[in-house]
């Protein structure tokens, strides 16, 4: 049952709408004047107002802008009753947000009639507020926020593939149709010189995001990447990645960034093999390695001569000749394949 706050200071008046009303099912509180109309108004949260304009202590109107303030109460539908018929009267109800005005005497009908008619549309914009926000709601748990739930879209979303170590994973010259991200295992991305040599380029990591090319389809990767150990990857096409970024400025900014920070890396590294020594190039190879695999200076690192080599820029056989200089020193040790920091401050300086 709808309830209606009847306010009215002509008592007779008051009682016979308040009547009426009741008779047609609707639960009727009244009030004798807006003073304590907005009181009830605000304590009791009726679905429709029918509020006379001509009131001591506070008119109509003072009702209607002390109601349209309150969070609680502005949405109320409001029906104004007076004996004014004047256009400019009618109008500023209108223009302070009334719903509608009746003009007293009106009949039951006309009256039940403007009731049920607001009620009717109360209720509709209702209904679409609240799908308006459902629809939100599931937009917003649809849409990713940051780049650590881009990932997480991705281990639960994207297609899975294990490759074994020394297995390639894409060729450059292969069309690229999916980014992927590494949830387990080392990659290397790695190109050949005009004389058949290979250098690696970058490696990655477990959490890192592997084969950003463009966003169009088919264009060709740049360089291939080999898996340097057992790996895991998780890959999603191009168009639902480029949907993603649509809808998130934050998650594109973050990638933005991270892409920024990996090119970084590769300047630095480029200036490192253009410029270091032999035995700098080594030192800050075999520290990277360190990096990349997640491993304490005590632990064994094991990587092959050639990786190494490609890495820093320099000859299998000028790589093999350092590491036996910095076994000398006494700044690693070496078992056949692995190698282990054991004076990890003497290698960040070797120059």
């Amino acid at each position: 049952m709808k309830t209606i706050l009847l306010i009215e200071d002509d008592t007779a008046l008051r009682e016979n709408t308040a009547e009426l009303l009741e008779l047609s099912d609707y639960n009727v509180t009244t009030a004798p004047n807006g003073k304590i109309g907005i009181a009830k108004a605000k304590e009791e949260k009726p679905d429709i107002i029918v509020c006379d304009i001509m009131m001591p202590e506070i008119d109509g109107y003072g009702v209607l802008e002390a109601l349209s303030y309150d969070k609680s109460t502005n949405h109320i539908p409001f029906i104004f009753l007076s004996a004014k018929t004047e256009h400019k009267e009618i109008r500023k109800g209108m223009d302070m947000g009334a719903d509608d005005y009746l003009t007293k005497p009106f009949d039951e009908e006309e009256l039940i009639s403007a009731i049920e008619s607001r009620l009717a549309k109360a209720q509709l914009l209702a209904n679409i507020i609240v799908e308006e926000s459902k629809d939100k709601n599931d937009h917003d748990e649809d849409e990713l926020r940051n780049l650590h739930e881009l990932k997480n879209f991705f281990d639960d979303h994207g297609e899975i593939s294990k490759h074994k170590k020394g297995e390639l994973i894409y060729k450059e010259g292969d069309h690229s149709n999916k980014i992927y991200l590494i949830l387990k295992g080392i990659v290397k991305s790695h190109k050949m010189d005009e004389n058949g040599k290979e250098l690696i380029t970058a490696l990655y990591k477990e959490d890192d995001f592997l084969g950003f090319t463009s966003f169009v389809d088919n264009t060709p990767y740049q360089e291939s990447a080999t898996a340097v150990e057992e790996t895991e990857l998780a890959g999603v096409s191009k168009s639902d990645l480029k949907n993603i970024l649509e809808k998130s400025k934050n998650i594109s900014l973050e990638l933005m960034e991270l892409l920024s920070d990996n090119l970084s890396e590769i300047k630095e590294q480029l200036l490192q093999m253009a410029y270091s020594s032999v035995r700098k190039k080594t030192a800050q190879t075999i520290l990277q390695f360190a990096q990349v695999l997640n491993k304490k200076p005590e632990e064994s690192i094991k990587i092959s001569r050639n990786d190494l080599a490609s890495v820093a820029g320099i000859a299998t056989e000028s790589l093999i000749r350092t590491l036996s200089s910095f076994k000398k020193d006494g700044l690693i040790e070496i078992e056949g394949r692995n190698i282990k920091i054991v004076d990890l401050s003497r290698l960040q300086l070797v120059e």
